[in-house]
C-alpha cells in the first residue's frame, strides 16, 4: 500500500500587484510573439548574482548575440541546447532572455527540451518568477523539469514553494526519485521544518532510495539542522558504501549540534575507512577540536593539513585560525592568519573575535581598522567581535561609537549578539539603568544572553532590585538553568539578605534544579584529566595537594591573602578558606606543575565563572613558578603570565 504524502499546502499565489508592476521591466522582446501576456513574467532573482555580471555578459557574447539574430530555422534542438548551455554557465540572463524571444517567434518556446532548459536557465540566474511561470505553460511536464524547479527553489528561495511543489508532483501522478529528494530535503532544512522532513523520510524508505549516498547526505543535513544528530547517524549506519560527502555531512552533524567529541571520533573511523579527509573534513573536524579547546587535536589536524597538500588552502587555514584563537594561541592564530593568501570577512571576523575573547581589545580595534583599510566588507559578526572587545576592554565611550557607526554608516540592524555586547558593557561600567533601557528599546526579543548580561552586571555592583527582575525573565525562558538562581542566591548573600538566599534554596528544591557542579579540566599527554572543588579522587591527590601546600606557602611570602567574599556558605573562616584554596581551577594547575616541564603553558578549561580569589591567586602562581597559565571559563579567557592577566582586572 503506497504511503501518502506529505499534507499539502493551499497553492500559493506567485504573483502580487508589485510583481506584475515589475514585470513590465522585462525585455518586450521575448513575449513579442508569444500566447502569454508579458506581465505574467517577472524580474525577480532571489540570488542577485545574474544582475551583477552584466559587464562580463557584453564581453562575452557579440559572438552569441550574431548566432542568435541569424536565427537558424532549420537548426536541430540540440544547437539552441548548447547556446541556453552557454548561458546557465556564465549565469547570463539577458542573451538567455534574447534567445527565449527567438525560440517563442519560432514555435519552440515550449518544447519541454529547451523549455526544461530555459528552466533552469532562469533557476541558475535566479528569476524564479520566469522560471516558474514557463514551467506552467509547458503542456508535458517530465520528472526532470520538476526537479529543475524544485531544485531552484530549494536554492534561492521561498523554501515553502519547493515542498509545495513536491506535493504536486503526486497529483500530476508522478513518483519523486533520487534526484528530488536532496532538493526538497534542502529546502526542510532551511525552515527547519523537521515534521515535513520526517514525511518525505518515510516515502524515500518507500521509493528504496534510503542507501543512496546522495539522498542519505541530504537527510543527515536536515535532521542536523533540525537538531536531531541521532536520527542523522541513524541514517548514516543504513548507508554501506560511504563517500566523502556522506562522512563529511556526518561530521557537521555533529559539530553544529554541539557534539565536538563525536565528530573527532567519527574523522578517525573516516580516515581508517581509507577516505582521504576533504577541505570540508579539516574545516569541519578543525572547528570541532576549537570548540572543546581540544589544542593536542588541533595540532594534530594542522600537521596533517600540512602533509597533506592543504598549506595553502586558505578556508582550512581560516579554520586553524580560529582553532588556535579559542585554544588560548593568538599569536600563532595571527601568525597563521598574516599567512592568508586572501582573507575574506570571515578570516577578519575569526582573528578579530579571537583578540575579543581573549580581552585584547587594542588588538581587536587595530585589525578591525586594517580589515576597513583595505577595502574588506565588513558584517554583523565583524561588529560582534568588535563590540565584544569594548566590552571586555571596559571601553564604554569607543563601543557606543562603534555601535552608532554600525547602524547608521553600514546600516546593520542590531541583533540580539549586538544588543549582549552592549547591554554587558553598560553593566560592567556600572550605567545599569542605561543597560535596563537599552534592553527595553530592542528591536528584537531579548534572550537569555542579553538578560544573563545584565544579571552579571548586577553581581559586580550588587544591584538587587534589577538582580530580581532579570532573573524573573531568565526564569521564563530558561526555568531549569541552576545558575541564575545561584547567581541571585549570591546577590542576596552579598547584600546579608540570608531570607532571599533561603527561599531561592527551597525554590530550586521543590522545582528539583540542582546546582551546577563547578568543573575544570587539564589535557597532558594527550589526556584529559577532570577535577571538581575539593576533589580527592585523582591518582596523584597527594601530590597535588602537596603542591598546593608548596604554592601556598611561597604565596604567602609574597603578600597573597585568601579572600573568601565568594564563599556564600554560614561556615567558619577556616573552612572558607580551605574551600576557596582547593577549588578545580586549581587542583588542575597544581597537576598541571607537578606533570609538565618547566615553562609549559598551562590551559585550563572551567565550566563556570572563575571567583576572584582564583584569579588572584592565579596571578601570584604565575609569577612564582614562571609560567604562562591560560584559564578558559564560561565567559572568556584568562591569560596569566609573570604576575599580571590579560583582562587587567576588568572582567
Amino acid at each position: 500500500m503506497p504511503l501518502p504524502s506529505v499534507a499539502k499546502p493551499r497553492r500559493i499565489s506567485l504573483l502580487s500587484e508589485s510583481q506584475h508592476t515589475a514585470s513590465s521591466l522585462i525585455d518586450s522582446t521575448i513575449f513579442a510573439s508569444s500566447s502569454f501576456p508579458q506581465t505574467q513574467f517577472s524580474n525577480h532573482p532571489p540570488n542577485p548574482q545574474g544582475h551583477h555580471n552584466s559587464k562580463r555578459q557584453a564581453l562575452t557574447f557579440p559572438p552569441f548575440k550574431r548566432l542568435v539574430g541569424q536565427c537558424f530555422h532549420g537548426a536541430p534542438a540540440s544547437y539552441y541546447a548548447s547556446l541556453i548551455q552557454s548561458c546557465i554557465t556564465r549565469k547570463a540572463i539577458k542573451p538567455g532572455k534574447q534567445l527565449h524571444s527567438h525560440l517563442c517567434q519560432m514555435g519552440l518556446g515550449f518544447n519541454t527540451f529547451l523549455a526544461t532548459k530555459l528552466v533552469n536557465m532562469y533557476c541558475v540566474c535566479g528569476s524564479l518568477w520566469n522560471a516558474h511561470h514557463l514551467f506552467d505553460r509547458i503542456p508535458k511536464r517530465n520528472l526532470f523539469l520538476w526537479n529543475v524547479l524544485i531544485r531552484g527553489y530549494a536554492w534561492n528561495g521561498p523554501y515553502e514553494v519547493a515542498i509545495a511543489l513536491y506535493n504536486q508532483m503526486f497529483d500530476c501522478g508522478l513518483v519523486p526519485d533520487r534526484y528530488t529528494f536532496p532538493f526538497v530535503l534542502k529546502a526542510c532544512s532551511a525552515l527547519s521544518a523537521i515534521e515535513v522532513g520526517r514525511k518525505i523520510h518515510e516515502r524515500v524508505v518507500y521509493t528504496m532510495c534510503e542507501t543512496d549516498v546522495y539522498v542519505g547526505a541530504a537527510l543527515i543535513d536536515m535532521y542536523a539542522k533540525c537538531c536531531c544528530p541521532q536520527s542523522a547517524r541513524r541514517v548514516f549506519d543504513k548507508i554501506e558504501e560511504r563517500d566523502a560527502v556522506l562522512w563529511n555531512s556526518m561530521l557537521a552533524a555533529y559539530t553544529q549540534n554541539g557534539h565536538p567529541d563525536e565528530s573527532l571520533a567519527l574523522c578517525s573511523e573516516m580516515v581508517l575507512a581509507g577516505l582521504r579527509p576533504t577541505e570540508a573534513t579539516l574545516v569541519t573536524v578543525i572547528s570541532a577540536s576549537a570548540d572543546i579547546v581540544a589544542l593536542p587535536a588541533g595540532k594534530e589536524l594542522h600537521g596533517f593539513s600540512l602533509r597533506n597538500g592543504f598549506e595553502s588552502n586558505d578556508k582550512v587555514k581560516t579554520a586553524l585560525v580560529d582553532m588556535y584563537a579559542k585554544s588560548g594561541s593568538v599569536k600563532v592564530a595571527r601568525t597563521l592568519f598574516e599567512r592568508l593568501g586572501e582573507k575574506r570577512v570571515v578570516s577578519w571576523n575569526a582573528m578579530i573575535t579571537g583578540y575579543a575573547m581573549h580581552g585584547y581589545a587594542a588588538e581587536a580595534l587595530d585589525l578591525f581598522e586594517k580589515m576597513k583599510g583595505g577595502g574588506a566588507v565588513t558584517d554583523h559578526i565583524t561588529f560582534v567581535g568588535v563590540l565584544g572587545a569594548c566590552s571586555r576592554g571596559g571601553l564604554l565611550d569607543k563601543g557606543l561609537m562603534f555601535f552608532d557607526f554600525m547602524v547608521r554608516e553600514y546600516h546593520i540592524e542590531p541583533t540580539v549578539q549586538h544588543y549582549t555586547c552592549m547591554v554587558d558593557l553598560l553593566g560592567h561600567c556600572g550605567q545599569l539603568n542605561k543597560a535596563y533601557n537599552l534592553i527595553k528599546e530592542m528591536k528584537v526579543m531579548p534572550d537569555s544572553g542579553v538578560w544573563g548580561a545584565l544579571l552579571n552586571s548586577c553581581k559586580i555592583h550588587g544591584h538587587v532590585e534589577l538582580a530580581e527582575l532579570a532573573v524573573e525573565k531568565l526564569m521564563e525562558l530558561e526555568p531549569d538553568e541552576a545558575g541564575h538562581y545561584v547567581i541571585l542566591s549570591n546577590i542576596y548573600a552579598q547584600a546579608g539578605m540570608w531570607e532571599g538566599v533561603a527561599r531561592l534554596r527551597k525554590l530550586m528544591i521543590d522545582k528539583g534544579i540542582k546546582k551546577s557542579i563547578a568543573c575544570s579540566w587539564i589535557e597532558v599527554r594527550n589526556k584529559v584529566h577532570a577535577f571538581l572543588s575539593g576533589d580527592t579522587s585523582h591518582p596523584n591527590s597527594a601530590a597535588i595537594y602537596a603542591e598546593l601546600k608548596r604554592l601556598g606557602g611561597l604565596m604567602a611570602e609574597a603578600g597573597y591573602v585568601p579572600s573568601t567574599d565568594s564563599v556564600f556558605h554560614d561556615v567558619e573562616d577556616d573552612e572558607k578558606t580551605n574551600m576557596v584554596c582547593s577549588h578545580s581551577e586549581r587542583l588542575a594547575i597544581a597537576f598541571g606543575l607537578i606533570s609538565t616541564e618547566p615553562g609549559t603553558r598551562l590551559l585550563i578549561t572551567k565550566n563556570l565563572r572563575i571567583c576572584e580569589d582564583c584569579h588572584i591567586a592565579i596571578k601570584f602562581i604565575s609569577k612564582i613558578t614562571e609560567r604562562e597559565i591560560t584559564i578558559r571559563d564560561v565567559n572568556r579567557y584568562h591569560h596569566f603570565k609573570d604576575g599580571l592577566c590579560s583582562c587587567g582586572d576588568y572582567w
